[in-house]
């Protein structure tokens, strides 16, 4: 009994590695871009909150 080949995929999912380099880069891009997205809401989150305090220990 002969064991089967490996099937062939088709071109469309074939991940050459100059593709998957790019891929890791815009993932990594993704990355950096959620990760300062995050620390800029929350530093805005603790201005806020600083202003109001210092607004409720003027009056």
């Amino acid at each position: 009994m002969s064991q089967p080949d490996d099937p062939v995929l088709p071109s469309s999912r074939v991940v050459k590695p100059a593709a998957k380099a790019r891929t890791a880069e815009l993932s990594r891009e993704d990355r950096l871009k959620a990760a300062l997205k995050a620390n800029m809401a929350r530093r805005k989150a603790q201005a806020r909150a600083r202003a109001a305090q210092d607004d409720n220990e003027k009056e």
